[in-house]
């Protein structure tokens, strides 16, 4: 069952009446045929219009919504049949919270790489809540490596609260693993194209985030930190999380104005939960309109153009006063 939010309230109450109204109907007592369009219009108009109109700690509740596609199922819709995943980093072992492998995609065989949050408690502990340990993302830099071995490009699915900060990760060198995946990824010399499907969050998103092009679905997040911590560092107080989600400047359409990301996806109004199948489709638009242009750009000069794009990321302007310069 489809889990609502606080602002949907409204739409919830409005759809319940359009459903006994249905019900009515249906049972050829009377027709209340007029008296449905005009109810169905209306809850049209409500869902665009809040959702037009969202805060940014709305936003959030959207993105972590634990109904929302995660990378297998996205996998599973896009790739059919195809996805052959593959396990384990050759040094510890298999992270459950990456996925990995290798599947077709119209023409294109490519490398798939992902954050894998669960739908329950269960999955989530299994999954560890989508935060990897180093042991992922030495998995997902082998599979990227073993791409660009056999020419694939690269497909990146991001969704994460950030990399996993227990005492077992850091002493397995998580900030290490981290820092090699950003270093190796800049140097892959076949296209990656990275999705930010739901949370976005710190290293742990950014250390699958090099590629070449990023897009941000429409009601995903990405951040330097989640807005809890941010809010217990800046203020020692969690509670202000939604003044520090404003703050951050994390939706999507924000990332595009300053360049960090280079398409923002549409979803179904309500959010990619509603309808998975048109979410997937809108990415594999995406995925296809891309692919071929970037495959056709040679490796040297796709590396240079990668690390134009991320040099160029974070610049700012100075306003001087003219009567007071020297």
């Amino acid at each position: 069952m489809t889990r609502e939010f606080d602002f949907e309230r409204p739409i919830v109450e409005l759809e319940k009446r359009l459903n006994d109204l249905r019900a009515l109907s249906e049972d050829g007592q009377i027709d209340l045929s007029k008296e449905i369009k005009a109810i169905d219009d209306k809850i049209g108009i409500m869902k665009a219009e809040i959702f037009r109109t969202l805060e940014p700690w709305q936003v959030i509740q959207i993105a972590r919504n634990i109904d929302r596609p995660s990378t297998l199922d996205y996998v599973k819709i896009l790739f059919e049949d195809s996805f052959l995943e593959l396990h384990g980093d050759r040094l510890f072992g298999d992270d459950p919270a990456m996925v990995t492998g290798f599947a077709r995609i119209g023409n294109h065989l490519v490398a798939v790489i992902g954050h894998q949050k669960g739908h329950d408690t269960e999955e989530n502990l299994y999954r560890n809540f989508g935060m990897p340990h180093p042991e992922g993302y030495r998995k997902a830099l082998r599979i990227m490596k073993m791409a660009e071995r056999f020419r694939k490009p690269v497909i990146v699915f991001i969704d994460t609260p950030g990399a996993f900060p227990g005492i077992g990760a850091e002493e397995r060198g998580q900030s290490e693993a981290i820092a090699r995946n950003l270093c190796e990824m800049s140097r892959i010399s076949v296209p990656i194209l990275c999705f930010v499907i739901g949370e976005g969050g710190s290293g742990g998103a950014l250390a699958i985030g090099i590629g070449d092009k990023i897009f941000m679905l429409e009601y995903s997040i990405y951040s330097v930190i989640t807005s809890e911590g941010c809010a217990a560092i800046l203020w020692k107080d969690a509670s202000r999380s939604k003044e520090a989600a404003g703050a951050l400047r994390i939706r999507a359409q924000d990332l595009l104005e300053f360049g960090v990301i280079d398409r923002v996806l549409p979803e179904p109004i309500g959010g990619a939960h509603r309808d998975p199948a048109a979410a997937a489709a809108t990415i594999k638009a995406a995925i296809l309109d891309t692919l071929p242009t970037l495959l056709e750009v040679a490796p040297d000069d796709l590396l240079a153009i990668r690390y134009a794009k991320f040099r160029g990321m974070g610049r700012y302007k100075i306003e001087r006063d003219a009567d007071n310069v020297e």
